[in-house]
């Protein structure tokens, strides 16, 4: 098969930028972490600094739980409302895409703001009224990618199988739809929980303490310590992101080999 010469030069050209824009900024720095003192040699020393740090293994402890919380608030949430949308009320879809499309239009500081005050006064009170507002700012993306995700399969000839089989609603919603469009699931909530760890200007608008509020704090002390932060927030979240889908593949492997063995 001949590959035409457009086609090798559009790959050449964004393995290029890529290059220049995304990996050699990231080896730069991840090199410049490991810079010793004075920025001579090379050591752990800045790493070191950052894990022995007051507040280090706490304040992400704390981004991590909120993140996660987020994450399968927004799955509880937008699961549902999005088969209930391809199934029953398809004429409320682009009422729900426009709210859904809000948290991008909406200035920030409304929305901190006015959401608090409109929020019950022992969620006002608490750390844990973040987890609602990193479920609005995530609704754009998880909406669309469930929604894309839902678009890929029969549902309606998977629902009324189920259905017709003696079936609940949620024993199909769990049984039947989740396993269908898991990547669609998996992808949303990697989205609403790389935006929610990170998530800083929300939280410092409504002053609680988080690991990326934290680590505005702890990179003013050290320079070689800030990079040294920077390179290990983005690892952790690739490694996040590796694990997760792992994770994903070994129970649709897992799924897959049951089917197998069942099917005669």
């Amino acid at each position: 098969m001949k590959i035409s010469l457009n086609r090798i030069l559009t790959v050449g050209l964004v393995l290029i930028l890529a290059l220049l824009i995304f990996i050699l900024p990231l080896v730069a720095a991840s090199e410049f972490s490991f810079r010793g003192a004075g920025g001579k040699g090379h050591s752990f020393i800045n790493y070191v600094w950052l894990i022995h740090q007051e507040g280090f293994v706490s304040h992400l402890l704390t981004s991590l739980q909120l993140a996660l919380l987020s994450g399968i608030l927004n799955l509880a949430l937008m699961v549902p409302t999005a088969v209930l949308l391809h199934l029953k009320l398809a004429k409320w879809r682009s009422l729900v895409e426009f709210i859904c499309i809000l948290p991008l239009i909406i200035p920030v500081v409304s929305l901190a703001i006015g959401a608090q005050v409109a929020m019950p006064k022992f969620v006002q009170n608490s750390q844990y009224e973040l987890v609602f507002f990193f479920v609005i700012i995530a609704l754009p993306f998880t909406y669309r990618t469930l929604d894309t995700s839902l678009s890929s399969i029969d549902l309606k000839t998977l629902v009324e199988a189920s259905r017709s089989l003696g079936a609940s609603w949620p024993a199909t919603i769990i049984r039947v739809i989740i396993p269908s469009i898991k990547g669609g699931i998996t992808g949303a909530l990697f989205l609403s929980f790389a935006l929610a760890i990170g998530e800083f200007t929300i939280t410092s608008l409504l002053h609680w303490d988080t690991f990326p509020t934290w680590t505005v704090v702890a990179a003013q002390q050290n320079i070689l310590g800030a990079i040294a932060l920077s390179v290990f927030s983005f690892v952790g979240a690739v490694l996040l992101m590796v694990m997760i889908a792992m994770f994903s593949n070994r129970r649709k492997s897992k799924s897959n080999s049951q089917l197998q063995e069942v099917a005669p």
